[in-house]
């Protein structure tokens, strides 16, 4: 005999509800992926229970989900056979917003169980999405091990109440029907709903079937439209290419996954495929691209890896698992679990949060560590050698910006950097090569910043450098000068830009040239004082220089002050410098500047030095009007 009953939810319904379907999910097609979550979860709660009682399998053992839906009557159905619901179940579950079912069978597993269970719906508000798009649910199910009478129908309409009767259902499992509202009626055709199972769904273990779709001509073969066949088919993978034993892969199967999920025509040039296990369980597919996309600089614009939950697609760009310096990495993670808002879409920081981002970065430096290795390794063809200058070419600038972001990995960071340098116009080098060829007696690496490799070459400050032929890195990219703040020395040898200070070349410098330097400076002191005077206005100090051969003067930064480079490159981004000026260094050897003292024209001389200095090291005179009258006059 029916029983029907009406029930009101045991929660502030009209308000939850208005939050799940306008606030909770940012697209409405999610509902598609919290239905068949809960029907896939529903077949693994069967499967649990089946190793004590295999009779609750009845007489279909395959487990399976199924989606059909009826233009008509503008229905869809989303059926599991899996371990269905009684009477109370439908009551305590359906009826109570953020009650989940799925939550206390957890709860009650124990042991291996808990760790393989492949369960979802944490959250008891999944199956509320449904009312995104529909404006009545009718769920029919039989719990497995009952009476095929022993059925049950719950109705609602999302409002205040809901209805449950008892009814007759041969078959176990649960058939949830959405009554579709008018604007979703995009729901109504094969195309869209496997489109949003190949989008969301695609690597449930279990298949998702529909019913296929053939074109039936019309009268007289005057039109036609696709009807639906008796016959059903697989509309998803049913196994994750990420879960599957990598002896199983085929390198080929590695490369076309990349290429499904990063829409690059490229194979990518490394890849990594882990499953790590502890406290907490994941599954990493990592992939190094070979090129870098467009906006590639743009560190507002969402990128990361792919984040499933036992292997249900959650998020395209799950930030928060690598760090930012990282953002070129692509793939996917797949986590046993993971702590998400009710929605899913969005990560919370957690320890396991954490772990994974720790776990994955270390992945990825492994990775870019085993291609630097191949520059050197006897044997290697010629295009694996290649494989990491060809890396570091599209995204080593990226990879700076972890000196400053990531302190635990910065020696292993500043270990995979590779520099323009004076010793060879081709090929860059990395700092452990420059420091096996330090030369005697040397007690640092040297290094200039500029804008262009041709600005850094050709400036002054690498005169008595070139002169003694000590190496100099040269620093062109942009996020150098922000860089070089978090990297002071590498393995134990300090880096010392060659455009701040006062040159001091310890050991490599010799007596005489120490003694000449002072004696220059001693006999060039009123000079010197002139100059302060002239150039009070821009220069901090005027003194005698030790890294000038050719070049009358240079500017340089003070040991602790900001420099040049870094100056403009603020001002050019529109920030605030704070005041600072250089100091003028001169060549008391050079020609101009013995002139200078007996000069009628001092003054404009001292301007002239100074502006010229500037221009040398990639500066603009502060009046260039004014810098070429001076220069004009004493032309004349």
């Amino acid at each position: 005999m029916t029983q029907k009953q009406t029930l009101s939810f045991q929660a502030e319904v009209a308000q939850l509800l208005h939050l799940v379907t306008h606030s909770l999910y940012s697209n409405k097609e999610i509902f598609l992926r919290e239905l068949i979550s809960n029907a896939s979860d529903a077949c693994d709660k069967l499967r649990f229970e089946a190793l004590d009682n295999p009779a609750l399998y009845e007489d279909a053992p395959n487990l399976e989900v199924r989606l059909a839906f009826d233009k008509q009557a503008r229905t869809l159905t989303i059926s599991d056979n899996g371990v269905g619901l009684s009477q109370q179940e439908a009551i305590d579950n359906l009826g109570t917003i953020a009650k989940s079912g799925t939550r206390e069978f957890v709860n009650r597993l124990s042991g291996d169980q808990k760790a393989d269970a492949q369960l979802i719906g944490q959250f008891g508000v999944g199956f509320y999405s449904g009312f995104i798009v529909a404006d009545r649910i009718t769920v029919e199910s039989r719990r497995a091990g009952l009476k095929a009478d022993e059925g049950v129908r719950w109705t609602s309409v999302g409002a205040g109440d809901f209805e449950v009767e008892t009814m007759a259902r041969p078959q176990r499992g649960t058939s949830v029907t959405l009554h579709l509202r008018e604007d979703a009626s995009d729901c109504l055709g094969s195309w869209k709903l496997k489109s949003i199972v190949n989008k969301y769904s695609d690597h449930i273990s279990l298949p998702i079937l529909m019913r296929k779709e053939e074109w039936k001509e019309g009268e007289d073969n005057k039109g036609g439209e696709m009807v639906l066949t008796d016959e059903w088919e697989t509309v998803n993978q049913a196994s994750a290419l990420w879960s599957r034993p990598k002896k199983d892969i085929t390198p080929e199967q590695y490369q076309e996954f990349y290429k499904q999920i990063s829409h690059d025509s490229q194979p990518p040039l490394a890849w990594a495929h882990n499953r790590v296990e502890g406290s907490t369980e994941y599954t990493q597919l990592l992939y190094i691209p070979a090129s870098a996309p467009f906006d590639l600089w743009n560190r507002e614009k969402a990128a990361g890896v792919k984040l499933y939950v036992k292997r249900v697609f959650i998020m395209d760009e799950a930030e928060a698992l690598l760090p930012a310096y990282l953002r070129f990495v692509r793939g996917v993670i797949d986590s046993a679990d993971l702590p998400l808002n009710v929605s899913r879409e969005l990560l919370q920081e957690s320890r396991d949060v954490k772990a994974i981002r720790e776990g994955s970065t270390k992945r990825v430096l492994s990775m870019l560590e085993d291609l630097a290795k191949l520059e050197k390794e006897e044997g290697a063809s010629d295009e694996d050698k290649g494989k990491y200058a060809k890396f570091y070419a599209e995204f080593g600038a990226v990879l700076k910006e972890g000196l400053g972001e990531d302190f635990a990995s910065r020696e292993r960071l500043a270990r995979l950097l590779r520099l323009a340098s004076t010793s060879t116009d081709t090929v860059t080098v990395g700092l452990a090569d420059y420091k096996a060829r330090m030369k005697e007696g040397q007690e640092a690496i040297y290094y200039i910043t500029a804008e262009t490799q041709a600005a850094a070459r050709n400036s002054p400050q690498l005169e008595v450098f070139r002169k003694k032929g000590i190496e100099v890195l040269l620093m062109t990219d942009r996020v150098d000068e922000w860089a070089l703040n978090y990297l002071h020395e590498f393995d134990g040898v300090p880096l010392q830009s060659v455009a701040k200070g006062a040159v001091d070349l310890g050991k490599l410098q010799d007596e005489t040239e120490k003694k000449a330097a002072e004696e220059a400076a001693e006999a060039f002191k009123p000079m010197l004082a002139r100059l302060k005077e002239a150039l009070k206005d821009k220069a901090a100090d005027v003194r005698v220089t030790t890294r000038l051969v050719d070049s009358p003067a240079c500017l340089v930064a003070a040991d602790d002050g900001m420099s040049m480079q870094l100056a403009r490159m603020l001002k050019q981004a529109g920030q605030k410098v704070p005041e600072t000026k250089p100091v003028l260094e001169i060549n008391t050897d050079h020609a101009l500047v013995k002139k200078l003292e007996a000069s009628a024209h001092f003054d404009d001389l001292a301007q002239i030095l100074f502006d010229q200095a500037l221009l040398a090291e990639g500066g603009l005179p502060e009046d260039p009007a004014a810098y070429v009258r001076r220069v004009n006059s004493l032309l004349a």
